[in-house]
Order: C-alpha cells, then structure tokens, then sequence
C-alpha cells in the first residue's frame, strides 16, 4: 500500500493523498494494540515509522505544515523505537524539507549534523549521500558557498559507493537526478550572489531533469522550476520562458503547494528582466495563480 501511495505522490502531488495516507497511517499504528506475536512487534513499528514519514510528506507537499510535522515528530519516535537508524535518517531528512522549504536553515543544519553524529556506521553511502546533498543546500543558502561546494563533493563521493542491493528499500528514489537537482540549487544560490556561477546552475537543472525517472513527475517539475530561474540568472530570459511556460502548464495538473510555491517563487530571478514585455507577462501570470490559490 505504501508502495502505491509513494507512487501516486511522485506522479501527482501530495494534496491528492494526504488524507487517505494519514487515515493509513493512523491505522497501522492502531494495529500496534492487536494481538500479534512478539517478533513481529519490531517490523510492525517499523511500519508504523514508515507510514508516518509518507503521511508527513505528503501533508508537506500539500502543504499542510503543522499536521507534517505531527506525523513526522510520531514517525521519528516509532524509528528510535524500533532501533532503525537509517530509517530515523530518512524521517529527519523529510523534517529537514520542510525547514528548508520554510527557510528555517540553521534549524536544518542542525537537524542533519545531529542525525550524522547519531547515524555512526549504521549509514549506508545513500544515506550518507542524501544527508550531504541536503547540507550543501542548507550551507549555500546561509551564504557559505564554498563550503557548501565541498559538501556536494562528499555527497557525490558517497554516491559513487552505492550498492541498491545493500540499502534500504525506501532509499530506491535516490539516484543521479537527486543528487545533481542539489547541485543545481547550491550553483543557483551561488548565482544569485555571483552572475558567474549562473552556467553552472543551468548545466546541473538540465543534468537533473535529464537523469530523473519519467514516473518521479513532481521533482521533474520543481527542476524545471529551477532550471528557469537559473536561465533567468544566466540572462536567458527567452529559453527561461520557454521552460517556464511548461512549468506552469504542468503545475495546473498537479495537487502540490509545494510545486506552486516554487512556481511564485520565479519572481525572484526575473527581476533583472521585467523591462521585457513578455517577462512581464510571465510574472503577471505567476501572480494571478498565487492569488487565485490562497
């Protein structure tokens, strides 16, 4: 069930689900007083860990802020529980999105240094690979650029090392599309400080949308969100449109506030443009669909 749900997300957004995942997850945590015998009390709240963190991301794709964080704050103390580290890595994660999102990046950084220390030999280099990527977004984003660079690097060093066969089940949507959709949000941070770095930025969102899977739909999007910023940045406003026509046309189809809020915030990039007529369009439009969404 979990599966499905995990699949739907990707394809449509977390508004479509959020209510039937949380009403699921609460169900498997009721399972918890059945009978059952005690060995399989570990798996049980190991499952009840993982139908929380699925609730808390979908509840904040659509988002719905507070009730991600219930869910997420259950699922962390279900994990500990059940002495799954790499799955209390993964929930953290998830909290870490969402302070990210929020732009709470010092409260971020703090959450994925704790949950490195406590981590220890337990992590696997996805793991590893994801934590790093998430610091470097967080790093570049308080203004240190040069660390958050060598953080990619440890990211990208711990990606080489990867076995599918040897992570864990749920780690299965990391892959080079992920990776690289962080280098592309460091390098825009970076161009937002220093035009220079505006090339890169472009390359790593096309590299990303380029390695994504054709069923991972929603982070297709928030890439191509990010590639037309970065085309802004790099003074490319005619293919940024190009791109940012699309991005619009397939926000319409998907039940995500985080696509959405991705989507407004494309006014920020732009700004070096609005002279031209159809830059200006483009933000007219972005602003009427913000209003028309609250």
């Amino acid at each position: 069930m979990l599966e499905l749900y995990r699949s739907v997300d990707r394809e449509s957004g977390g508004g479509l689900l959020y209510r039937e995942v949380a009403r699921f997850a609460e169900s498997v945590y009721r399972m918890l007083d059945w009978s059952h015998p005690a060995g399989l009390t570990p798996p049980l709240i190991t499952a009840v860990a993982t139908a929380r963190q699925l609730a808390g991301w979908t509840a904040l794709d659509a988002g719905r802020h507070d009730d991600a964080h219930r869910h997420f704050v259950a699922g962390e103390r279900a994990a500990l529980t059940a002495d799954n580290a790499p799955l209390v890595a993964m929930i953290r994660y998830a909290q870490v999105k969402q302070l990210q999102h929020l732009r709470h990046n010092r409260d971020a950084l703090a959450t994925l240094q704790l949950t490195h220390a406590q981590l220890g030999s337990q992590a696997t280099p996805a793991v590893r690979a994801l934590l790093w990527g998430a610091e470097a977004a967080s790093t570049a984003a308080l203004g240190d650029h040069q660390t958050a660079v060598n953080t990619l690097g440890k990211a990208s060093d711990q990606f080489e090392r990867i076995n599918k066969e040897r992570e864990p089940a749920w780690m299965g949507f990391y892959d080079c599309g992920e990776l690289f959709a962080q280098y592309g949000r460091v390098y825009r941070d970076m161009a937002r400080r220093d035009r220079r770095h505006a090339s890169e930025a472009v390359r790593w969102g096309r590299d990303s949308i380029a390695a994504l899977g054709a069923a991972n739909v929603r982070s297709t999007v928030l890439n191509e969100a990010g590639l037309c910023s970065a085309l802004f940045l790099a003074d490319e406003p005619e293919q940024a449109l190009a791109v940012g026509a699309r991005v619009l046309k397939q926000e319409r189809t998907m039940s995500s506030k985080r696509v959405l809020d991705r989507v407004v915030n494309l006014r920020r990039d732009l700004a070096r443009h609005r002279g031209i007529p159809e830059v200006a369009e483009f933000e007219r439009v972005i602003t009427a669909r913000a209003a028309a969404a609250a």
